[in-house]
């Protein structure tokens, strides 16, 4: 009877996952055609799902994820707890257990059937602790990928934008890597000279939201309404694993970390509302986010993007030719070295042993996702500013 009820459940439950397994199946077979998410997922379904999120849950003053995250964590700790403590609890005897009013039982007949009952709920408890595991994992497949995930399949920004996305040259890295420089230099000078100060988080995220409002008027599919950006709970924690921001594909909230370098938030600001936005890859979302920034010709966004954007190029053109990048490095105004001499004693301070753990972790998980060079996706954008130049003369 034993036997029975437990190869009902094990059927019961080897049925659902099959479920499970065949719905995954079929997201990713629908994610490998590009022109098909781009056309009905990525500009259909997602822009109206996500605005559902965001209504449901952008009006809270705090983020939900981050608050469903430190649940998780917590109810992962107590299970390890719990756990450890059944390792160590004494068990009465099998037949005991089975028998507890017969004592314990004699005969050979009577050993082989507890040796046999003892040997089938061992199997039985591996296969259920598989399927469980294979379960959980594909309930956040396909939660992750519904709710946002298959926009790292889709054609994307340069596509809507008609952008020739061709490999740089050298003297191509050069000439943006000196428009940049300028760009950064006067950004930064009108901010000394307006002696413009960085806002709180409420007000830079309204300056953020003006910024895509601006960009709508030029680029219809950048409409962002209604907003769901946040100061994210774990920014302290963010600080030793490396993040500036973070997008939470089960709510629909951006987070921004708000303890790094006042100069780094704008950008990151936009970059994540790029991601709400369904532009999953991280070039592409930096792009958008430049789009945005540049649209709303304030000053705070301005210096911001630039500044990473000049990081991001410079360092491409430090890999074939360190000593120009060097020299277009000193071309920057001594305000601008000095919060970049802010920028590494702030990685430095919270430089530890996990961070490169958690980069290699993340770097996979981009390389899983169409983006085979890992965390130096990012630096990638600087194509698009290349392509974006050679189309419209400015950046």
């Amino acid at each position: 009877m034993i036997t029975f009820i437990a190869d009902m459940k094990i059927k019961k439950s080897l049925l659902f996952t099959l479920i499970l397994v065949v719905i995954a199946l079929f997201i990713h077979l629908y994610s490998n055609d590009p022109v098909r998410v781009e056309n009905q997922y990525s500009t259909g379904i997602y822009p109206a799902f996500s605005r559902f999120l965001r209504y449901l849950f952008g009006w809270l003053p705090f983020s939900l994820g981050d608050v469903m995250y430190g649940a998780v964590i917590l109810w992962l700790l107590w299970k390890l707890l719990k756990g450890i403590k059944a390792l160590f609890k004494r068990r009465l005897p099998l037949e005991l257990r089975l028998f507890p009013h017969q004592g314990t039982l004699q005969g050979e007949e009577t050993k082989k059937m507890l040796a046999k009952i003892k040997w089938e709920g061992k199997i039985q408890s591996v296969i259920a602790g598989f399927l469980k595991m294979v379960r959980f994992l594909m309930v956040i497949y396909i939660i992750f990928n519904a709710f946002w995930g298959i926009n790292y399949n889709r054609i994307g920004i340069a596509n809507q934008l008609q952008l020739k996305k061709d490999k740089y040259k050298l003297a191509d890295l050069k000439i943006i890597n000196g428009l940049l420089a300028e760009k950064t230099n006067a950004a930064k000078q009108a901010l000394i000279n307006g002696q413009i100060q960085y806002p709180a988080n409420k007000q830079l995220f309204s300056k953020v939201h003006a910024a895509y409002q601006e960009a709508e008027k030029i680029y219809p599919f950048l409409k962002y309404q209604p907003v769901s950006l946040k100061p994210s709970l774990w920014s302290w924690l963010g600080n030793y694993m490396g993040f500036t921001g973070y997008y939470d594909p089960f709510t629909g909230e951006a987070q921004v970390n708000t303890l790094v370098p006042k100069f780094l938030q704008p950008f990151t600001s936009c970059h994540e509302v790029a991601h709400q936005l369904g532009y999953a890859k991280e070039m592409e979302a930096n792009f958008v986010g430049y789009l945005a920034a540049t649209a709303s010709k304030d000053t705070l966004l301005l210096y911001s993007v630039y500044l990473d954007l000049f990081m991001y190029s410079n360092r491409n053109l430090y890999i074939t030719d360190s000593a120009s990048a060097r020299a277009f490095s000193k071309q920057l105004i001594p305000a601008v070295k000095a919060d970049l001499k802010e920028w590494r004693s702030f990685n430095k301070k919270y430089r530890n042993p996990i961070e490169p753990v958690f980069r290699w972790i993340y770097g996979k998980y981009l390389e899983g996702n169409q983006q085979p060079q890992g965390v130096l996706s990012y630096d990638e954008v600087t194509g698009f500013i290349i392509a974006y130049y050679k189309k419209y003369g400015r950046i």
